[in-house]
């Protein structure tokens, strides 16, 4: 069976599509949205999901989320006895959601669509590719963020000449995209982004300014207590959307503490943010060669997207309000599962093209002799401009610098910098020349092809011999080879992992571990008693008597966390 996923920074997503369209699948707490966290028990047992995301507060060394940001990185996360690499912690999410839809579905699911931000680099997709296999998924397509919120609003279907916007601001990335529907075809014009801008960013913003009006440094902070704070300061985020003023408290060296924010210091403070997401548009924008008159749609998704300060600069700068009136959580998700569909052939879906394009230039470093012989190296060298529809393929030719050079490395970046020390280095190909008294007798065509789901080939041919090289970026840390996907398969194979059964159960008592090291007096009191009680219950082993408890159990927690609102 073949689903669609959105591997989120913030939350993950997998949905199907059926007779009746895209539909999203619940995980075992019955909610849509699995919260991308990774907590590891003393015994090495791993959760995932809500209860995971409750334990960044009561332990934050052993809990880690937002790991997508590390993608196509070797960045390494100590969790208990063993260390993780991004794709691992990605992969472990992927097999939650997974086995959650196989629980609903009663199907065994070996193919996925997987969406990554239209942003994301070679080494970035290489590793969502990765995760895919290391939760045991054939990833049948890369799709981009912004391409599947097009599908999830149905504008496939729009009139043909039709040109849209789509602007997708995540937990922790900023996406644009600009598409046009004709004959059949959906078309990406230019894709823009920034990697590193989402709704983590604004969270954190608001930690500095916490911690500076406390006259407290971030850093300094206990990892328990930062945690605390982020909770709290993520849950007056969400309330800062409906209201004016919102206010946290938290204990800091024996005293209460008490920080307060208006709707217009929150802007003042996340005004460095918002002139980020500017610039991304206006990139895209004129990449396209388009004018805010000629957009017929605009579309703004993601969940940080909700923030009234995003829809006002999107207003502002396009000239009107953008299309919101599918649920910006779950519209990448649904998008994919409609490409699953159209992967599948689905006889409900009409035949649609959809292309996209190159987001990063990418080239090779090249020296350059001046008029006076002088040599100038780690120049950028353009083989593939951005923006450039794909498939392409392009070639340039390039010689060597000296008489009988006998070998020429080839280095490979993606940026748009016109010195290689500024863009990011993608792997090395080394190519052995005859001995020539001539460079120019020396002459190596490098041809590049960039396929739709963003993987980049390389092969150079000596033209005097005929000799062809190609390039594996193995050189790139960030990307796993095949013998360490195989070799990491296992070790992930050999975790133990709570039952699904369970996860009701250790998500509530996260949960409650979670609001008692919020609160303080006789409200941490009441959250203990009520979580001693819980915990004898399970002792007893009574299903029908712990389904009860449960109920309770959650009610009330529900009841106080809505106090913390009010």
């Amino acid at each position: 069976m073949l689903v669609g996923i959105d591997l989120g920074t913030t939350h993950s997503l997998i949905g199907v599509y059926g007779p009746d369209g895209p539909r999203l699948i619940p995980n075992a707490l019955g909610e849509f949205l699995t919260p991308s966290a990774i907590s590891v028990d003393p015994d090495g047992t791993v959760l995932v999901g809500r209860a995971a995301r409750d334990r960044l507060v009561t332990q934050p060394g052993n809990s880690v989320a937002a790991f997508k940001r590390w993608m196509g990185t070797p960045r390494e996360t100590r969790l208990g006895k063993k260390s993780f690499r991004p794709e691992e912690l990605s992969a472990l999410v992927l097999r939650s959601l997974v086995a959650d839809a196989e629980a609903h579905l009663g199907e065994k699911i070996t193919e996925a669509v997987i969406s990554v931000p239209a942003y994301f680099g070679d080494a970035q997709r290489k590793a969502t590719r990765a995760a895919g296999e290391l939760a045991g998924l054939r990833v049948e397509r890369l799709i981009n963020e912004p391409t599947a919120a097009a599908l999830a609003y149905g504008l496939q279907e729009r009139l043909s000449g039709s040109t849209f916007i789509v602007l997708d601001l995540g937990g922790g990335t900023f996406d644009v995209s600009i598409l046009e529907i004709f004959d059949g075809v959906m078309q990406v014009h230019a894709s823009a982004g920034d990697n590193h801008l989402g709704g983590e960013d604004f969270l954190e913003l608001m930690l500095q300014a916490c911690c500076a009006d406390w006259q407290l440094k971030p850093e300094s902070l206990a990892p328990p207590l930062r945690a605390q704070l982020l909770s709290k300061l993520e849950r007056a985020k969400r309330q800062l959307t409906g209201k004016g003023d919102v206010a946290i408290e938290a204990e800091i060296d024996g005293q209460t503490r008490e920080w307060r924010l208006g709707s217009e210091r929150f802007e003042a403070l996340a005004e460095p943010l918002v002139q980020r997401l500017r610039q991304p548009i206006e990139r895209a924008m004129r990449d396209a060669k388009l004018r805010p008159d000629q957009l017929n749609e605009i579309l703004l998704v993601g969940g940080a997207s909700r923030m009234p300060v995003v829809a006002r600069l999107v207003a502002r700068m396009l000239g009107r309000l953008p299309m919101r009136h599918v649920d910006p959580d779950q519209a990448i998700a649904l998008g994919a599962c409609v490409a699953a569909g159209m992967k599948a052939r689905d006889a409900a879906l009409e035949e649609i093209v959809m292309t996209d394009v190159c987001p990063y230039t990418l080239g090779v470093e090249i020296s350059r002799r001046d008029a006076d012989g002088r040599i100038t190296p780690g120049v950028f060298s353009p083989i593939i401009e951005r923006n450039c529809s794909v498939p392409v393929s392009r070639a340039e030719t390039y010689q060597p610098m000296q008489a009988n050079q006998t070998l020429l490395e080839l280095n490979v970046f993606q940026g748009e910098s016109p010195l290689v020390a500024n863009n990011i280095r993608l792997g090395q190909l080394q190519i052995k020349l005859p001995p020539k008294r001539e460079p120019t007798d020396n002459i190596v065509e490098v041809r590049f092809t960039y396929d739709v789901n963003g993987v980049l080939q390389v092969e150079a041919t000596v033209l005097s011999t005929g000799g062809k090289h190609e390039l594996i970026l193995q050189q790139n840390a960030g990307v796993l080879t095949q013998a360490e996907i195989r070799s990491r398969l296992d070790s992930l194979a050999a975790l133990k992992v709570h039952p699904r059964d369970h996860q009701e159960n250790l998500a509530l008592i996260a949960r409650a571990d979670r609001l008692y090291a919020e609160s303080l007096g006789a409200t941490r009191e009441q959250v203990q008693q009520w979580l001693v009680q819980f915990i004898a219950e399970l002792d007893r082993q009574d299903m029908a008597s712990i389904a009860r408890h449960r109920q309770d159990f959650s009610a009330a927690l529900d009841a106080l966390e809505a106090s913390f609102d009010e």
